[in-house]
């Protein structure tokens, strides 16, 4: 079964300097049906204008994953760390029993896109950390860029999960196989594609569940994410 999760219906945070939109519940969007999805709780898509960004603020027991469609986000934390982030890379920080951190659009020209995403991790009370990888697509196939284990250079991810990504051409076709009891979360970054022949365009989402198989097949130029979820 696939429930889709309409662009068009998502949550909105509208400052001056950002605007953000909420696949589930979200600060001050609250809906009851829209609460995350098994260990995802969390995509906002949003966008910073240039020279704004987050001021340091705290977060605990929440494995927190960026991902940079354009431009950069500069990052820093309680634990020392400082970063940047950009199109072509990943970050996880686990808050695990707490941490501060804030993140800025270093640009003084350029706004900056990114996708926020929260799981909950397996446990509570972890130590805190910091992880930035370079992401390597392969076009026209997933690619894990998260899951447990840090799988060939993949995020480490502190719950059941493995993040995939993939950039397919306009035209090409792709697939993905679920273990049994397993099930999935795709959203769309960019494009246009259809899943399972049902058109998706870009922050789109699925709920994929009680499903063996999902055909991917880009309408243009397109870039999904996928969460493979126990």
């Amino acid at each position: 079964m696939i429930r889709i999760h309409d662009r068009e219906i998502r949550g909105t945070t509208k400052t001056g300097w950002l605007d953000s939109k909420h696949t589930f519940s979200f600060g001050n969007f609250m809906d009851p049906t829209r609460m995350g999805f098994r260990s995802l709780r969390v995509i906002n898509d949003d966008v910073v204008i240039p020279g704004a960004g987050f001021d340091t603020h705290p977060h605990s027991d929440m494995e927190i994953i960026t991902y940079i469609l354009k431009g950069e986000l500069a990052h820093k934390d309680s634990l020392g760390t400082g970063s940047t982030i950009r199109p072509g890379e990943i970050q996880r920080m686990s808050a695990g029993t707490g941490i501060l951190h804030s993140e800025f659009n270093p640009s003084n020209d350029n706004g900056t896109h990114l996708l926020q995403i929260w799981i909950r991790p397996e446990k509570r009370g972890l130590e805190p950390s910091y992880e930035q990888k370079t992401v390597t697509p392969k076009e026209g196939q997933f690619v894990v860029i998260g899951d447990r284990k840090g799988t060939d250079g993949a995020i480490t991810i502190h719950q059941d999960v493995t993040l995939s990504m993939a950039q397919l051409k306009d035209g090409q076709k792709t697939s993905y196989t679920f273990a049994k009891g397993r099930g999935g979360f795709l959203q769309v970054a960019r494009g246009w594609i259809t899943l399972n022949g049902e058109a998706l365009k870009e922050g789109d989402g699925a709920e994929i569940t009680d499903t063996d198989v999902i055909e991917i097949t880009a309408k243009a130029d397109s870039e999904v994410l996928l969460f493979d979820l126990a």
